[in-house]
């Protein structure tokens, strides 16, 4: 059983109590996976460390990704009672559990309080991933169940823009 605490967009706001290693992944990447069995040995040390630790998958989660503005992968933040920080040490075992007992987490600049995770801003970038994620579905649904041609599925797409767009300048 794993000691990695699965995030969603559902429970993410337990990051913002207690301390917390978090890792944003997805299961296709190379350097993700190279990673994980490092990660799952730094859970199994989190009960020693005080901390929790924690994996959200970006490709199921794309509104998680959005607002903690998952750029590369996999990406590590710290966060401490609602205190982001980026982790970009090495991922190295050692030097995860030295981040953490050593504290070297206070040595690092916080995420700035716009491009905090628990924002206004990043709660309306995570609303648009979660937008473009329900165009991914549509399309595939248009294009794969429906047997529709990918530009038509394009074509339907470009038309709801401009009358969207129109309807809204009315």
């Amino acid at each position: 059983r794993s000691s990695v605490r699965v995030l969603c967009g559902s429970n993410w706001s337990l990051v913002l109590q207690g301390q917390w290693m978090l890792e944003f992944y997805a299961p296709w990447c190379p350097a993700c996976q190279q990673l994980e069995a490092t990660w799952e040995s730094f859970a199994k040390e989190s009960e020693r460390l005080g901390i929790t630790v924690g994996k959200v998958d970006v490709t199921q989660e794309p509104g998680l990704s959005g607002r903690f503005f998952v750029t590369t992968l996999p990406t590590i933040y710290h966060a401490n009672d609602g205190v982001f920080r980026r982790y970009r040490g090495s991922r190295t075992l050692e030097d995860l559990q030295g981040y953490i007992l050593e504290r070297k987490w206070e040595a690092v600049e916080p995420v700035a309080g716009w491009k905090s995770p628990s924002s206004i801003m990043m709660h309306g970038m995570a609303g648009l991933f979660h937008f473009s994620g329900w165009i991914r579905q549509i399309h595939n649904y248009l294009t794969g169940t429906l047997g529709v041609h990918v530009w038509v599925s394009y074509a339907i797409f470009i038309l709801a823009t401009l009358l969207i767009g129109l309807l809204l300048g009315l």
